[in-house]
């Protein structure tokens, strides 16, 4: 690893061919006017557009500076972070999405916090320009997600962090398919801090989650680095158990005293009708984690890459 890089900058790139024209003139710019030895690690995640093309034109302009790590198919955006930190050289790193959601301006706030002895920084939106239904479900998660693992991240959408080198090489040492980066980053650092940055409206394209990516994803986080919902779920599998047991008392000692009954089908319906989703429930939630288990166990590769765009023998 050529330690003279101060600064590298990992972006996942997946259909992005309307915007990076416009990432590529803001990026650059911002980056040389900081004075750092940097280098810009593009990780192209299965594009089926002219985005690697575009990419790979891009390093011809700008080989000294510029990386392209080129998969082949798509893994997703974790994975493809995960390929560019291990790509990476810089002493500190920073990732950011390719929709300029997140101006590349803001690279410096991130830089500076780190200059008074941080070695992660998270951030938080100040403005979220996303539709009503994804903020709101993105607060509850962060709550949800914090009961459950400790972990406090204000804002678990923000994928525009900065990572010191310690952290990037323990995070490579890792070995989990299905991970989610800031989580992780946030148990390995020893003095995390977060800073507001800007938030802008997509530049062009859509958002590449949907709702149920949103959600795998947040599956993913709990699952990852919990078992509180294992624990959550014997505690109520004891609590119905006992109020099973009571039950069948109550109904037992009703039929001695009053007697047959013909009424309560449908209370008795509705009781079984409860136990059975619970059962459900606790079956889909144990599979999630033998599923991971499974996929673990499989010791597949992350990701495959096809080809790496960078300049031989030299530096950013």
């Amino acid at each position: 690893m050529n330690t003279d890089i101060n600064l590298s900058v990992v972006i996942p790139v997946y259909n992005e061919q309307d915007v990076l024209q416009a990432l590529f003139d803001r990026l650059y710019p911002a980056l040389d006017a900081l004075n750092l030895r940097y280098e810009i690690v593009f990780i192209n995640d299965g594009s089926r557009d002219k985005s690697a093309a575009m990419l790979a034109d891009q390093f011809g302009l700008r080989p000294d500076v510029t990386r392209v790590v080129l998969f082949n198919g798509n893994f997703g955006q974790h994975r493809a972070i995960l390929a560019g930190f291990e790509h990476s050289r810089g002493e500190r790193v920073v990732t950011l999405d390719a929709d300029l959601q997140n101006p590349p301006e803001d690279i410096q706030l991130l830089l500076a916090e780190m200059d008074k002895g941080h070695d992660y920084v998270g951030s938080i939106r100040r403005q979220r320009n996303d539709s009503m239904w994804r903020h709101l479900a993105s607060r509850a998660m962060n709550r949800l997600r914090e009961k459950l693992t400790r972990i406090k991240m204000t804002d678990q959408g923000c994928m525009m962090r900065a990572y010191s080198r310690r952290i990037i090489d323990t995070i490579n040492q890792c070995n989990e398919l299905h991970t989610f980066i800031p989580a992780l980053a946030y148990q390995f650092s020893q003095h995390p801090t977060e800073i507001v940055v800007g938030h802008e409206e997509r530049f062009a394209g859509e958002s590449k989650y949907s709702l149920y990516s949103l959600i795998r994803l947040n599956f993913d986080l709990m699952t990852g680095f919990s078992i509180v919902p294992l624990q959550w779920f014997s505690l109520m599998g004891m609590a119905v158990s006992a109020g099973s047991g009571l039950l069948v008392v109550y109904l037992l000692l009703r039929r001695l005293i009053l007697g047959p009954e013909v009424g309560g089908v449908f209370t008795l319906f509705a009781l079984a009708f409860f136990l059975i989703g619970l059962a459900l429930f606790g079956i889909g939630l144990l599979g999630e984690y033998i599923g991971r288990i499974y996929q673990e166990v499989r010791s597949r590769p992350r990701y495959v890459i096809q080809a790496v765009l960078e300049q031989k023998g030299g530096q950013a």
